[in-house]
């Protein structure tokens, strides 16, 4: 519950402080939850993991609403998005644009930020079907894409998105293909696929950047409608997937796909 109320609250704020102090919560109360078996010490090992990693990205982020603040005169996110052109002709957009992806790469698990995701997965099923693959993976994403407005004109945020975007997707899916745990192998598959969604509001921040006209915006619009459709789309299957490894796991007493010959 407490971790649904900070998921909302991060989706559903405009003030950028309110945003990062829900941000932060979610990233405490995911530590709680994945070292839900806090005698085990690999369950211990990756909620420490995951907290350091996501905590210290939000201290980036942090540090990038100062300065957009400083900027801007305000917290606002829409008035932010309205002050757009001010934003970018300033010295500090370069270091707001970076410190703001590294607190939405750290959260969405982009590499070379992907190793807390694996170690995560020591939780309980029903905890990474509902944290790590449907709710705070898809933080970071959610981040770029309401700051897109602000930033997506120009060629950094293009080319910093797209590229991290694709080659997450691309190192994501080798790893998974090596993986004999099956959790471990969706973790991989769940790290490529946010790479692909990185990916996509990457490419659509392009067509505004090369077609500043209605046509930029159109394409813009379909790169969005795309990502946001498999942002769901993902939640859906992998949510699943994760709780049908888990029966397998329940039924069988292991994860090792060596073992699972012939289900």
């Amino acid at each position: 519950m407490m971790f649904m109320g900070a998921m909302l609250g991060v989706v559903l704020s405009d003030n950028m402080i309110v945003l990062y102090l829900f941000w932060e919560l979610t990233s405490i109360s995911s530590f709680l939850l994945i070292a839900y078996w806090y005698q085990r010490k690999q369950s211990r090992f990756g909620a420490q993991k995951a907290m350091l990693i996501t905590v210290l990205g939000g201290f980036a982020m942090l540090a990038s609403i100062i300065m957009i603040h400083n900027i801007t005169g305000t917290f606002s996110i829409r008035e932010v998005i309205a002050q757009s052109d001010l934003l970018v002709q300033h010295d500090l957009f370069l270091p707001a644009m970076l410190l703001l992806l590294l607190g939405a790469f750290t959260k969405s698990a982009q590499f070379p930020f992907h190793i807390w995701l694996p170690d995560a997965m020591e939780a309980p099923t029903p905890i990474s079907a509902y944290l790590h693959s449907a709710t705070m993976v898809k933080a970071g994403i959610y981040l770029v894409a309401r700051f897109t407005p602000a930033f997506g004109g120009t060629p950094e945020w293009f080319w910093i998105v797209t590229f991290v975007g694709l080659f997450t997707l691309i190192w994501g899916s080798l790893n998974a293909v090596k993986q004999r745990d099956l959790k471990a192998l969706l973790a991989f598959s769940t790290i490529s696929q946010l790479g692909l969604i990185m990916s996509l509001l990457g490419m659509g921040s392009a067509a505004l950047y090369f077609n500043p006209g209605d046509q930029g915006v159109q394409l813009h619009a379909y790169a969005v409608l795309a990502a946001v459709f498999h942002l769901i789309n993902h939640s859906t299957f992998k949510g699943s997937l994760f709780m049908v490894v888990g029966i397998v796991d329940h039924e069988t007493g292991t994860r090792d796909m060596r073992k699972l010959g012939g289900l």
